[in-house]
């Protein structure tokens, strides 16, 4: 008889952990082995190794889909391989390990043990660093951070990943970390500094390539030429290094960025002032006209100081993401005059625009001599930049754009029956198109804008219609689960929390697996529920938070309506994936029957429940 460990460990930390220890404790049993199994998951560390296990194992199992502390296992057998493998082929894996053991008679091994893999020189891993942010900072950034931490994990690397939220940066990385590195990673959809990672291999990409094709990124940024070495100054932007590159459609997709950018800084302000204003018609709609009462305090600080602040917000990190510091002056000051002119959300982008390639160019174009080159930062660029925004916003370009908003405006407000379901629709399916992507993006931004002129039904449409892609497939999964695996039924459930909180990411590992059938079904739902909640008219005055903001008195009005307008794109969903999606006919995550090997899969098994 001989003695295991083995160690079992998922992204979740449920179904496929808990299946993986059940299968190796039963077929270890029956094969006359004794073993024992530590789960590592969501709910922590379960029956842990002593130390004297692991001191009287003949072998170590790991199988594990996340990366997991094997120091502990120093001088022992180690056999790595994942959940999947250890639920589907349990024998093959036990005999496998035990194949490795020195000291273990041949006959206590499996039947058909696999050849001992050629030994290979153990050598330090190397360490990436990354940078990963969306513009909300909610469910990209940290999807993309796991998706490559998984990705070097499999390729043999270390990794930190610095993620850049709506909470500031977290898992900040440290100069010793920075200068250790062998490559640098910035998966962004947002402006990221890069001053700090001049001379060392950069690539820039989008955060929804390092969230699908993590293992392509990282191969691209250690396939990047070595940095050369350089005896004046570091370049002031790592794009200026030789050892630098940006995906050839970034040069496409950089205005969309800058954009971005923008409306990722305005969101907390537009959110707090949304919901003040809301806080104030609790004591009755007009209750703030009366000067000195507590709702016309919280109608001066969410509806003149926040939404006030919201353009010239838009417009500063629109030029901030352009030319970097010197873009803010001119950017800000553009940005306040298109809301004192009235021309909204597209003056202030229209501002932030002007502003960043304005600075930007004065910053490349203006030679001074050595000493006085800290002029340029402080006085000359904010002079010129906000001198040239301010009077093309005045003279040339203000009015016009005004003009436009006002009628946008006024178009929307009127929009009544037949048009307004067809917006409404529109919309909807827009968000439902590619869950979080550009288009998903731009229809929310379009939303979001609108916010500043008092236009609010949009913006209702838009949030019922993102959340009801993650509801319906957390639906869909209690109803027909034979149309799921069962590592899609445990995915289903944290899409149901991800879904009320307005996360539509929580729908992508089921539209990733299964697109054609996945993704007609979510469009079609959240068209439904973008569409009722035009035609009921119902209105949102704060731009996130999902059912969450909805027990707030009049951030959302009619607040019944609105529920069931959520209800029924939920229920559509639901009803698309039971027409469309097929039933399961093997669950690959299905245990092995007692006493017998599973047969060998031809390919790997989805190796954890998605996010």
């Amino acid at each position: 008889m001989a003695k295991l460990v083995a160690v079992t460990a998922c992204p979740t930390g449920i179904a496929h952990t808990v299946m993986a220890a059940e299968a190796l404790r039963r077929t270890a049993a029956l094969m006359g082995h004794a073993i024992a199994v530590e789960t590592q998951g969501s709910n922590g560390v379960q029956t842990p190794l002593s130390a004297a296990d692991i001191a009287a194992a003949d072998a170590v199992i790991l199988a594990t889909d996340i990366a997991v502390d094997d120091s502990r296992f120093a001088g022992k057998p180690i056999l790595r391989t994942s959940t999947a493998a250890a639920i589907r082929d349990t024998k093959s894996v036990i005999g496998n390990a035990l194949g490795h053991a020195p000291g273990v008679q041949p006959e206590t091994a499996a039947s058909h043990p696999a050849p001992k893999p050629t030994p290979t020189a153990v050598r330090s891993p190397g360490l990436l660093v990354a940078i990963t942010a969306c513009p909300t900072g909610i469910a990209h950034t940290f999807m993309a951070a796991e998706a490559l931490k998984q990705a070097a994990q499999a390729k043999g690397y270390r990794i930190k990943v610095e993620t850049q939220g709506s909470v500031g940066a977290k898992n900040a990385l440290t100069e010793e970390e920075i200068a250790e590195a062998e490559a640098v990673i910035i998966g962004a959809d947002t402006h990221v500094a890069t001053d700090r990672f001049a001379g060392k291999r950069l690539l820039k990409t989008s955060v929804g390539e390092a969230l699908k094709q993590p293992a392509r990124v990282i191969d691209e940024a250690l396939a990047l030429p070595a940095p050369a070495a350089t005896g004046g100054a570091a370049p002031a932007d790592a794009d200026a290094a030789p050892s630098a590159k940006a995906r050839p459609k970034e040069a496409v997709s950089g205005p969309y960025k800058h954009l971005l950018t923008g409306v990722s800084f305005m969101l907390p302000f537009v959110v707090a002032g949304g919901l003040l204003i809301a806080l104030s018609f609790v004591f009755g709609i007009e209750a703030f006209k009366e000067p000195g009462t507590l709702p016309a305090a919280l109608m001066q600080i969410g509806g003149e100081a926040a939404f006030g602040l919201m353009v010239p917000v838009l417009a500063g990190y629109i030029a901030y993401s352009i030319a970097d510091r010197p873009g803010l002056a001119p950017g800000f000051i553009g940005g306040m005059l298109a809301a004192k002119i009235g021309a909204g959300f597209l003056g202030g982008i229209v501002a932030g625009f002007l502003a960043g390639y304005i600075a930007r160019w004065l910053r490349d174009t203006i030679r001074l001599p050595q000493n006085l080159e800290g002029l340029k930062p402080v006085l000359i660029i904010p002079l010129l930049g906000t001198l040239a925004v301010g009077l093309l916003m005045v003279y040339v370009i203000g009015t016009p754009v005004a003009a436009i908003m006002n009628g946008l405006t006024a178009f929307l407000q009127s929009m009544t029956g037949a048009n307004a379901v067809a917006l409404g629709a529109l919309l909807g399916a827009m968000m439902a198109l590619d869950m979080g992507g550009p288009v998903n993006k731009a229809a929310y931004t379009f939303a979001v804008g609108l916010l500043a002129s008092n236009t609010y039904t949009p913006m209702a449409a838009v949030m019922a219609a993102g959340m009801t892609p993650p509801l319906g497939l957390a639906l869909a999964t209690m109803v027909v689960p034979s149309r799921f695996t069962m590592q899609e039924r445990e995915a289903g459930k944290a899409a149901g929390v991800l879904g009320l909180a307005f996360i539509t990411e929580g729908a992508i590992p089921f539209a990733a697996k299964d697109p054609l059938r996945v993704i007609p079904a979510a469009m079609a739902g959240s068209a439904v529920a973008g569409a009722l909640s035009m035609w009921f008219g119902c209105g949102l005055r704060a731009p996130h938070g999902g059912v969450f903001v909805l027990a707030i008195p009049n951030a959302v009005a009619p607040l019944g309506p609105y529920v069931l307008a959520i209800v029924a794109g939920t229920i559509v969903t639901t009803l698309g994936l039971m027409i469309l999606k097929r039933r399961v006919e093997a669950d690959p995550t299905a245990a092995p029957t007692l006493g017998t090997a599973a047969p060998t899969p031809t390919s790997p098994a989805p190796s954890g429940a998605g996010r």
